[in-house]
C-alpha cells in the first residue's frame, strides 16, 4: 500500500523491552503449568552463540526448555518459518523477541541452515533446536534417529552444542492429544550436559557421512541424559520410523505366507512392482533424510 512503511526483514535483532515484557508474562505462566526440577545449567555458556539440542516428547516441553534456558541467563530463541514474520501482530512479536527466520522457500536446505547459523552467530543467540524435527515416534519415548540439521548448524559457524534432556512434559500433553492435563501439577525434569566435542569434524567437508556421524554423537549424549532422568539405559540403536515400518511389513508378509495352504505361494517379490516400489520409497527416505 502506498505510503505504508515497509516491514524490516527479520534478522535476529531484538528489543530488550519486548523481551523483558515476555519474561514478566511467561515466567509465572510456565511455572503454573508445571513443576520444574533441573540441573546442569552451569553447562550453558554465559554469552556467545550456543545451540541447545533437546529431545522432543510433547509440545509442552518447549516451555520447560525455554524457562530452563531463561533461568540460566540465556533468552531462548527458536527457528521459525520466514512467512510467520509477515503475519500482522505475530510477525511483529516474534521479530521484536529476536526469533530467527528460516527461509524455507529456497531449494538448497544447506544454504537455509547456513543463513540461520550466520544469524545465530551474529546475534549471540541461544538457539533451542530439536534434532528429531518432530516428537519422537519411539514406542518407549527414547530419542529417535535425528535429522542432520543440528550438526550443520553447529559446524557451519563453530557454534557449541549443549545436549538437553527432559522427562515429564508428555504427561501434561501426550503426543496426539490437544487438551493439556495441568491438574494435578506434574513435574518436568530437565538436565543439561557439557557441550558436545565436535572438534574431530571441524576441519572436514560437510558431507552426509560427516554430518551423520556428528549428529549421532550429539544424539547419543542426549539419550544418555534422558536415561539418567529415567533411571534406565537407552537403546544401543536409535529408533527409525521408516525402518520400523518396513520391518513390520516384512513380518506381516511372513505371517500371511505361513497361513497359506501348501502350494498356494505368492508370486516372487520381483514380480510385484507395488511391493518393490514401497520398499524402494522407504529406502530412499532413509538415504535422503537430511
Amino acid at each position: 500500500m502506498a505510503g505504508r512503511k515497509a516491514r524490516k526483514p527479520a534478522d535476529g535483532s531484538y528489543s530488550t523491552v519486548w523481551r523483558n515484557v515476555s519474561k514478566i508474562i511467561l515466567r509465572p505462566a510456565i511455572r503454573m503449568m508445571m513443576r520444574l526440577d533441573w540441573r546442569g545449567q552451569e553447562n550453558l555458556p554465559a554469552d556467545g552463540p550456543v545451540i541447545l539440542a533437546a529431545n522432543h516428547l510433547s509440545y509442552m516441553d518447549i516451555f520447560a526448555v525455554a524457562l530452563f534456558a531463561d533461568s540460566a541467563g540465556r533468552y531462548p530463541v527458536f527457528l521459525a518459518k520466514s512467512p510467520l514474520f509477515n503475519i500482522p501482530v505475530i510477525g511483529t512479536i516474534i521479530g521484536r523477541l529476536g526469533q530467527l527466520p528460516v527461509y524455507r522457500g529456497q531449494t538448497d536446505a544447506a544454504l537455509v541452515l547456513k543463513q540461520a547459523a550466520d544469524l545465530a552467530a551474529r546475534n549471540n543467540a541461544c538457539v533451542i533446536f530439536y534434532p528429531e524435527a518432530t516428537v519422537t515416534r519411539d514406542p518407549e519415548q527414547w530419542p529417535m534417529v535425528a535429522k542432520t540439521g543440528v550438526a550443520r548448524l553447529a559446524l557451519e559457524r563453530d557454534i557449541p552444542v549443549v545436549p538437553i534432556a527432559h522427562w515429564g512434559a508428555q504427561r501434561i500433553l501426550p503426543y496426539g492429544t490437544f487438551v493439556p492435563k495441568f491438574l494435578p501439577r506434574k513435574t518436568v525434569q530437565v538436565a543439561a550436559g557439557p557441550a558436545v566435542d565436535l572438534s574431530e569434524f571441524a576441519s572436514q567437508p560437510l558431507t552426509n557421512a560427516v554430518l551423520r556421524a556428528a549428529t549421532d554423537k550429539i544424539m547419543t549424549q542426549i539419550a544418555a541424559l534422558v536415561g539418567e532422568l529415567r533411571g534406565q539405559t537407552p537403546p544401543a540403536v536409535f529408533y527409525h520410523p521408516a525402518v520400523a515400518r518396513r520391518k513390520l511389513r516384512q513380518e506381516l508378509r511372513a505371517l500371511q505366507e505361513a497361513g497359506k495352504p501348501d502350494g498356494a505361494g505368492t508370486a516372487p517379490d520381483d514380480a510385484s512392482p507395488a511391493a518393490d516400489g514401497t520398499a524402494a520409497d522407504d529406502t530412499a527416505a532413509v538415504t535422503a533424510a537430511p
